[in-house]
């Protein structure tokens, strides 16, 4: 019988999630390590107030942080600008920035590369699934799977210098080009904080930027009835 110790020092050498860990300790008939507090906890307040802080100092950018099912946690402004007419039911708490990407009556319609940027959303649940056997993930990668088809056009790849999978949506406010950075947190002994990511948007020209700016100024979201067709504008994102 494997000894506490020894179990926690395989874990920690194979890099083995946290939420798993407690799962060996209970197998192994040991107590459970660390805790999992939801985001309300009093426990979790000054964590929360950092998060918080992230968003906003991110802004006039978009940034949003997220679960290990990819429910959002959190966001700032400049994502709700962005994310401003998809239909109610798909913002309505918990929102999965998946099934808000993918879904038909989500920002699908404005994904200029869908096809590419769906083959890329669906290739990181398949792999996130692959080292937790996650069955919530499990249920939402058929179910986006399952979503119509992406037209031979929204197949379109990124220009040759791209250097990470685009994401390009159509706004009314004209190109826009993004890339994107995901941030986890050090060291962390609770399950919550340990699988929470911050996904955190930047310009990728000047021209994104200004626009930023200017809806920053004066709260104008982008409008959901920009047409991917005639408008040609560019969101760029690459997350993860």
């Amino acid at each position: 019988m494997p000894g506490r110790e020894m179990l926690l020092h395989l874990a920690e050498r194979l890099m083995i999630p946290l939420r798993a860990r407690n799962e060996m300790l209970d197998a192994a008939g040991l107590a459970q390590c660390y805790p999992e507090r939801p985001m309300d906890d009093p426990g979790f307040r000054m964590t929360r107030r950092s998060i918080d802080l992230i968003l906003s100092m991110h802004e006039p950018n978009p940034a949003v942080a997220i679960d290990r099912h990819w429910t959002m946690v959190a966001s700032n402004r400049a994502a709700a600008n962005l994310i401003a007419g998809v239909v109610p039911l798909l913002l309505t708490p918990p929102v999965n920035m998946i099934r808000l990407s993918l879904h038909p009556a989500g920002l699908a319609p404005r994904i200029i590369n869908l096809a590419e940027w769906r083959r890329h959303l669906i290739f990181r649940l398949r792999r996130q699934i692959e080292m937790t056997g996650d069955p919530v993930l499990l249920d939402l990668v058929d179910e986006v799977s399952a979503y119509p088809q992406p037209t031979a056009a929204s197949g379109q790849v990124g220009p040759p210098d791209v250097v990470a999978v685009p994401l390009r949506l159509a706004t009314v406010h004209g190109p826009l080009a993004f890339f994107s950075t995901t941030t986890v947190f050090g060291g962390p002994n609770d399950i919550t904080l340990a699988e929470l990511a911050i996904e955190a948007f930047f310009p990728a020209d000047p021209a994104t930027e200004t626009i930023m700016r200017r809806m920053a100024a004066e709260h104008v979201p982008a409008s959901a009835s920009a047409p991917a067709q005639t408008t040609r504008p560019v969101l760029r994102a690459a997350i993860g």
